[in-house]
């Protein structure tokens, strides 16, 4: 390489040219190392860099890796849901008159047979008293008719009177018999109106408040009731469920890919708390609501404490099936190709990366449940997986060991650092 001369001169005075002092010498010749090491010295140092940091790059690259095991897995469904009272009967009038009394507390418990409203019973017991002074004289009537059929039954044998009386007065008997069993029944239905002016509770549970008062008007078959009762406990849960969803987990038990669980069903409360009790499901309607395209399932629940009322929106979470052989698998080890297809990365037997195509239907917590493409054993790559390739030679780690994981490109770093 052709050195460029530092050294100062002048064009006008070539003869008095003068050697240049020992300093100087020392700092032109500084001057011109520095350059020639700028100009074709940094080459061979950037190459040197180079192989070094290949180097680094080969070595195996350590990863934290979790051990799967196949596991019978809920198929967990939260649905919204409303509640219904397990029986509700309106109370209503048999007999029509004038309400007297009231005789239970809005909001109270009531009992089956609990006499709830009394109706005015004075034209009832008349027509009671009525149907029997009715009966006592039919009863009188037959024992006549009944004697003299008896009186002529002898006299027809020896003919001392005609055959035709002896029939006549053996109809009137048994006319007046049949008049007997009339008017029994009529004292009957006396006795049942009677009764039915002390209005009773039908059910037991909870009534709600009077629609009527003392004094008011009411008929046999009114449309309005009289008050409502409703029993909870125990209480019902109707769960809303998509027909669509109900057919896919249909297909996947006919498929043997998951066996039905028992529907056991718990609860969350409109403010978010949790409901005690576990309850059951207990049918499935058999019709789909075209306005909604839903299929109700009702479940049960002991509700000894009030807590739920009707009408409430609830979430009820149940498992209708088992997925049978399934892997959780950590959400951070799945990722998914150019086509949305799930994959995740194996620790071969060889410490190898291996890359796998697995099938993940749904999350469980924050899991992945994973139905296809891993096997008993397997050592699934949770940690370390940025920039790994398949079969890229790899340091497996237990995810929970304490030894910490390097991150991506620190080797690389470290080589050229050096």
């Amino acid at each position: 390489m052709k050195m460029i001369s530092l050294l100062p001169f002048s064009p006008s005075r070539t003869s008095d040219r003068t050697p240049l002092s020992y300093p100087g010498r020392w700092i032109a010749l500084g001057l011109a190392c520095s350059l020639t090491l700028a100009l074709g010295g940094c080459g061979s140092s950037n190459d040197a860099a180079g192989r070094s940091g290949g180097a680094q790059g080969g070595a195996a690259r350590s990863v934290g890796f979790v051990v799967v095991q196949p596991q019978d897995l809920p198929l967990v469904t939260e649905l919204p849901g409303r509640t219904s009272a397990y029986r509700t009967s309106e109370v209503r009038p048999q007999v029509s008159g004038l309400i007297r009394r009231q005789i239970f507390t809005e909001g109270a418990l009531v009992r089956a047979g609990q006499p709830l409203y009394e109706i005015d019973p004075r034209p009832y017991r008349a027509a009671a008293d009525e149907a029997d002074a009715n009966l006592a004289s039919a009863l009188a009537s037959a024992q006549a008719a009944r004697a003299l059929a008896e009186r002529y039954r002898p006299l027809v044998e020896i003919e001392a009177i005609s055959k035709q009386d002896y029939t006549n007065a053996l109809a009137a008997a048994r006319q007046a018999e049949a008049a007997v069993a009339q008017q029994r029944a009529q004292r009957e239905a006396a006795r049942l109106n009677l009764g039915f002016t002390a209005v009773p509770a039908p059910i037991t549970g909870r009534i709600g408040r009077s629609s009527v008062t003392v004094g008011a008007l009411v008929t046999a078959n009114q449309a309005d009731s009289l008050a409502q009762i409703n029993q909870l406990d125990p209480i019902y849960v109707d769960i809303q469920q998509s027909a669509a969803d109900l057919l896919a987990l249909r297909r996947l038990l006919s498929q043997g890919g998951a066996a039905p669980s028992a529907a056991s069903v718990w609860l969350t409360l409109e403010d978010g708390s949790a409901f005690p009790a576990t309850g059951q499901v207990r049918f499935a309607e058999t019709l789909v609501d075209p306005s909604t395209g839903t299929v109700t399932l009702r479940a049960e629940f002991p509700n000894a404490q009030g807590w739920l009322l009707p009408g409430m929106f609830v979430r009820a979470r149940f498992s209708q099936a088992v997925d049978r052989g399934a892997y959780l698998v950590p959400q951070a080890a799945v990722t998914r190709d150019e086509h949305g297809v799930p994959e995740l990365y194996v620790a071969g037997a060889d410490d190898k990366a291996e890359l796998r195509k697995i099938v993940a239907p749904r999350t469980q917590g924050s899991n992945w449940v994973v139905t296809r493409g891993l096997k008993p054993g397997d050592r699934v790559i949770v940690q370390g997986i940025g920039a790994l390739k398949p079969g890229q030679a790899i340091k497996p780690v237990p995810y929970t060991a304490p030894q910490p994981v390097a991150p991506p490109g620190a080797s690389g770093r470290t080589g050229t650092g050096g």
